[in-house]
Parts: structure tokens; sequence; C-alpha cells
């Protein structure tokens, strides 16, 4: 007796003698009417994570969106009588004039969209405009996108909102109209502020700060620091990106330990995806040379990473130089990857490096040497004469970089016994240091825990039987009531 075969289905073949599930993937307009339905759902509950939710799942499908699908999902939303509908397809230059044969079919929507899947639509078509590489029509788009968004006044729209505004920055930075913008974003700011809508507050304030920096504008961005609070419970990409432009206004400001616990923050908060890639190694390479500033020498395990090892050979290069006090390597250095150093933006902080550089030769030389002449340095450190060594040399003892004096008659540096670290303040100070670190790790962890909501003990306590006699007693009352 033969056994049967099991019986296919059309979505599924043998390979290899086995059943195999070839299911055709959904397609994008699919998905982006999945979108719409979430969308809605978030504006009738009042509940963002539905928004957040089709964000996330905007990024895998979004090279898949082609002009036929936004064209589609866009007559899925407007009626053909609506202005909307005609300027976005106009922005596409997709000719409406086939659709209109098709004006009165029952499928399509009698009313205009809620305000939520207005500008969802607008910010597909400012991505599709992005990914297109057509700046200057997102560009003029953009001044569309502000107008829209003043119209309407809803409280559910922050999430989206915070996306618009990125992508209206965006443009403008590619067609290098940083100014104009300037003052839209602080309307955008205020506004936000006073409807107390999170994520665009945190996503204006930020984009404020690049604007500043790409123009090199500090005292302005310190002074937005300053004068704003950046909201707390913000996205961790958008408070990310802020620390990370934190991190750079404060080490261009000489505070050195404050940008390296900004610098730290920005790598903590990062997303763990492919598509941070980019923001983890500026971030990286910037809390390189944060810790070179502040004497300290990285760990080589950062240098090894798969992710970064190619994008940071420059600045391992800089930290060998730094590390060995070797003044003509770090020139050759800076003559070999000055290009690569500018086109990150790090160039004038590794130019400060020089007088670390210097200040780690001389303590290794202290530490080798007893004695050892002015001139003898001079030639070591590759300077100029004596004078500035013997200047360079009376400023590191004066910083407590080294423990020595200098005999200016005989010229020569006279290097004092080593004294017990653990007889300092410095392993308290670090001690210190680290106890400061876990403790702000443990309440961003505290506040980033989500609680379930408290369930009222007092009806818990409640005897049923007594309940029950409860109601009786109302439904007699209300019988007699009757009667």
């Amino acid at each position: 007796m033969t056994q049967e075969k099991p019986a296919q289905s059309a979505t599924t073949k043998t390979v290899k003698g086995k059943i195999v599930d070839v299911t055709p993937p959904v397609n994008a307009l699919e998905n982006l009417k999945e979108f719409y339905s979430l969308i809605e759902k978030s504006a009738e509950t009042f509940d963002p994570r539905y928004v957040l939710k089709v964000f996330r799942e905007l990024t895998p499908i979004r090279k898949q969106i082609d002009l036929e699908t936004l064209v589609s999902f866009i007559n899925f939303t407007y009626p053909y009588t609506s202005e909307h509908r005609k300027y976005l397809l106009e922005t596409l230059s997709y000719d409406s004039s086939a659709d209109m044969e098709t004006d009165g079919d029952d499928s399509q929507p009698k009313s205009a969209p809620i305000a939520e899947i207005d500008v969802f639509c607008h910010l597909l078509v400012q991505i599709f405009l992005l990914d297109g590489k057509k700046y200057d029509q997102l560009y003029s788009f953009g001044n569309i996108c502000i107008k829209l968004m003043k119209l309407y006044d809803r409280r559910t729209l922050d999430y989206i909102q915070a996306k618009v505004w990125f992508y209206i920055f965006r443009s403008c930075e590619v067609t290098r109209n940083l100014v104009p913008v300037r003052a839209e974003l602080m309307k955008a700011l205020r506004t936000a502020t006073l409807r107390h809508d999170t994520e665009t507050r945190a996503s204006t304030i930020s984009l404020l700060l690049r604007d500043y920096l790409l123009v090199n504008d500090i005292n302005q961005a310190y002074n937005l620091v300053e004068k704003t609070e950046f909201p707390e419970n913000a996205s961790n990409s958008v408070v990310a990106r802020y620390f990370y432009y934190l991190a750079r206004i404060q080490a261009i400001q000489l505070d050195y330990s404050s940008a390296n616990e900004c610098a730290i923050a920005a790598i903590r908060k990062c997303p763990q995806t492919k598509k941070a890639r980019g923001f983890l190694q500026a971030v990286t390479k910037l809390h390189i040379l944060i810790q070179l500033l502040t004497g300290e020498i990285p760990d080589l395990s950062t240098f090894r990473d798969p992710l970064l090892e190619k994008s940071l050979s420059p600045y391992l290069a800089v930290t060998g130089a730094v590390r060995l006090g070797d003044i003509k390597l770090f020139s050759d250095v800076l003559q070999k990857y000055g290009d690569q150093l500018r086109h990150d933006g790090n160039y004038n902080l590794v130019l400060r490096l020089r007088q670390n550089v210097i200040k780690t030769g001389i303590r290794i030389i202290s530490l080798a040497y007893k004695r050892i002449s002015l001139k003898d340095i001079c030639i070591k450190l590759h300077l100029d004469s004596e004078i500035s060594a013997e200047y360079i040399v009376a400023k590191a003892i004066k910083d407590g970089v080294i423990d020595a004096s200098i005999n200016h008659k005989a010229g020569y540096m006279q290097s004092k016994e080593l004294l017990d670290v653990h007889a300092t303040r410095e392993p308290q100070s670090e001690f210190d240091r680290r106890i400061k670190f876990c403790m702000s790790l443990h309440d961003d962890s505290v506040k980033a825990m989500r609680y379930p909501a408290k369930v009222n003990d007092d009806d818990e306590k409640i005897d049923p039987e007594a309940r029950e006699r409860e109601q009786e007693l109302i439904q007699y009352l209300q019988d007699a009531d009757g009667f």
C-alpha cells in the first residue's frame, strides 16, 4: 500500500525533498494602507506607539516605494477634487489627467483625510524626493510642508511633524540654504514648547544646533543650549544627536570633561542598527579626540571594531603619535590624513593635540632621565630653540604634568623621585567619576522602564458577599421606587 504524498498549495514548492513556503511578499502599497489604519488608530486613541510602529516598519520598505506605489496611495487617500492631491502629484511630476476618467468611483474616498494622514503623505513625498536626489524640488516642497503644519493644531501630530522638520532641514542642508530655515525652526520650537510636543521640540532644538555648527556659530549654539531645556522623554535617536552636538560645542569651548560625558551618552543612546553606522563613527571619532585632549589614551579595542576599523585609521595614527610623544610623527600624520580630518570637521581639534604630544614627550623624558639638558630635550622633541624648550618644561611643571625642577643657570631639568600615586587624591577623583557614571546609568535605566497601571487595592479588599448584599439592596430600592 503506497502512502499518499501531502498535497502542495500554490504558495509552496518542493526544494531538495522539503516543502518550502514561497508566499510572495506583501507589496509596498499594502504596507502603506496598513500604516494608514495604524495612524488613524493612533489619532483616535491618542497613543503614539502606533505611529512609532509605522516609522519602524517604514525603514525596511523605504526602497520599495516607487512612483506608482506613491501615486496609488495618494489616490487612495485623497478624493480627486482635493487640492492637496493635485499639488502632490505635480510635485512628483505625475500627469493626473489619465486618472480623471475614474472620477466618481465608489472605491475612492469622499472626504479629505484627517490631519495625521495628510501630513504623513507629505512626509512620504519628502522621502521619495530625497531618495531620488531631487534636492531642488525637495527644498521647494519644504515650504509647502511648513505652511501645511501651520494649519493644524493637534497633539497627535507630534512625531510626524518631527520627521517632516528633519527632511525640511535636510533639504536646506544639501542645497546650502541654512540661514532662511532658522527663523521657521525658531517659530516651530516656540509652538512645540507651548503645546508640550516633546518630539517636535527635541527635534527642532537638535536641528538648530546642527545649523549653528555647520556655519561655525558656536556662541549662538551655546546660548541656545543655555536658554532651552531639552525634553527628557524624546526618542533615543534625537537624544543621541543632541548629546553629540552638545559634546562638540563643549569640546570647542575647552570644557573637555563635560564633552566626554556627553560623547559617552551619545554612544550609549545611539541605535544599534546598520542605518546608524555613520552616526556611530562620527561620535566615536569625536570621543577619541576628547579623550586625547583630556590626557587619556583610548582603549585599543575601540579601533578594532569591524564597523569602525576602516574609518578610524587616521585617529589610530593620531593616537599613536600622542602616546609616543613624537612631534615629527604627529606632523607626518597631519600631512597624510589632513584632508580626511577636515572632512570630518575635527582638524582644529587635532591641532590642539600638539601641546599634548609635547607634554607626553616631556613626561616620558622625565621618567627616563633623572637629569637632562634643555638642549637634549630640544633635540628629542624637535623644538625650535632651547628657550621654547625651557618654556614648555616650565609650563608642564606648573600644570602638574611632571614633577621636576629647572636649573636655569646650568640649563638642565632635574626630575624628582616618583611618589606613590595612592598617596594623592587621584584614585579618589577617579573612583568618584566612576560612581557618578554608574548612578547616571541607573537613573536613565529606571526612567526608561514602563510600569503597569496601578490596581485599586480597595476593590480587592471588599468581601464578595458584602458586595452581593449591596447589589440586592440597590435592586430592592429600585423596585420599591417603581411601585
